[in-house]
């Protein structure tokens, strides 16, 4: 499997589980069919600005340190974007993107970091990503954009 696939399979794992350790994120990545090494993980962690945080429970998890402004991160989140989504569509004031199976909160993050200020917030799950627009006309934009970024 390519890297941008191993790094949306990472950011959808960070957030939809707690892991703690690379070992927890190497096994993780293993039951989804990755074959990687540790020493991979852990370059992958660094080029993804994945960063330990406090979980509330009294220890850390990984989770993703979204920085805005900074371009090289954004291009690999665009690339995620890429790899992860297949389709977009929209009805009403929702636009919907179908994703191939466990990406869905990868392109969750990809489209978060745009930063669209006519989105009203979004929701991922394992396969489909649901993105809440102010108006039925800013999601028929943000539909076309997504769009044109697949082509």
């Amino acid at each position: 499997m390519r890297k941008s696939q191993r790094h949306a399979a990472i950011l959808d794992l960070i957030q939809r589980r707690t892991i703690r350790t690379q070992e927890e994120l190497l096994e993780h990545l293993a039951n989804l069919g990755f074959d990687t090494t540790q020493a991979t993980v852990s370059r992958d962690i660094r080029d993804l600005k994945i960063v330990k945080a406090a979980d509330g429970n009294g220890g850390y998890k990984y989770t993703a340190a979204l920085s805005a402004g900074d371009s090289d991160f954004a291009a690999k989140l665009q690339k995620i974007f890429l790899e992860a989504v297949y389709r977009v569509d929209c009805a009403g004031n929702i636009v919907v993107l179908k994703t191939y199976s466990g990406m869905g909160s990868a392109a969750g993050a990809a489209v978060d970091s745009m930063q669209m200020e006519s989105v009203v917030g979004t929701l991922a799950g394992d396969d489909t990503m649901f993105v809440v627009a102010r108006t039925p006309e800013d999601a028929l934009e943000i539909c076309r954009h997504l769009s044109e970024l697949l082509k």
